[in-house]
């Protein structure tokens, strides 16, 4: 089966899923007020460590504790990779390396070597991040991410999907898309596919098990 992000399947009442965003007005007001809200943050400092982003500054604790981004591993806060290059590109995340900087661009040739599909996993992870959805790695679940609800925090409550990036491209046979369905359903959570387009847009489908 091959993904496909047609403007047909994005125009679809049936098989779009829009995560109750509401009209795209309503989603424009959203992004602005993150942004305004972004502002109040002082700017965390890090390292890069491997395949991680580590962090002792303790303006990194005070976000990690307003927005959960990252989790404390011996006492430093630890960092995904593709969560520190979404804060990055929001001017939230300072990253060095031997002592130098990282911008964005060179950040993200760095990691696309660490992680494969690496820019695929982002673009799903910053705009469910943009649209006011905590999410999580789920490695341990065998699914690349979990979302919460809105107003719903890691340790508050279970989260509500699993989550696979998918671009557009790549080939889904009903082999892998059964496997995707197995890992939701045992992990008691809805399954969520966002396929990514070339332009980096992302559309949602819900996936839900039903008996004839």
């Amino acid at each position: 089966m091959k993904a496909s992000n047609s403007n047909k399947a994005k125009t679809s009442k049936k098989t779009s899923f829009n995560l109750e965003i509401g009209p795209k007005i309503k989603e424009v007001k959203l992004e602005k007020k993150l942004e305004a809200k972004d502002k109040s943050y002082q700017v965390v400092k890090a390292k890069l460590v491997g395949d991680r982003i580590v962090s002792s500054d303790k303006n990194a604790r005070d976000l990690q504790g307003k927005s959960r981004f990252g989790e404390i591993i011996e006492g430093k806060i630890s960092y995904p990779l593709v969560e520190a290059l979404y804060l990055l590109e929001k001017g939230r995340l300072i990253i060095t390396s031997k002592g130098k900087k990282l911008s964005f661009d060179k950040f993200l040739e760095i990691v696309r070597d660490l992680e494969p599909n690496f820019y695929t996993k982002f673009c799903v992870f910053r705009d469910m991040r943009n649209r006011g959805y905590i999410v999580k790695t789920a490695l341990k679940f065998g699914a690349d991410f979990r979302v919460y609800d809105r107003g719903v925090k890691p340790g508050e409550d279970h989260a509500k999907w699993v989550l696979f990036p998918v671009h557009e491209s790549s080939i889904l046979t009903w082999h892998d898309f059964a496997a995707k369905n197995r890992v939701a359903h045992s992990t008691k959570k809805k399954l969520l596919i966002g396929i990514v387009d070339e332009e980096g847009d992302v559309t949602y489908y819900e996936i839900c098990w039903t008996r004839p």
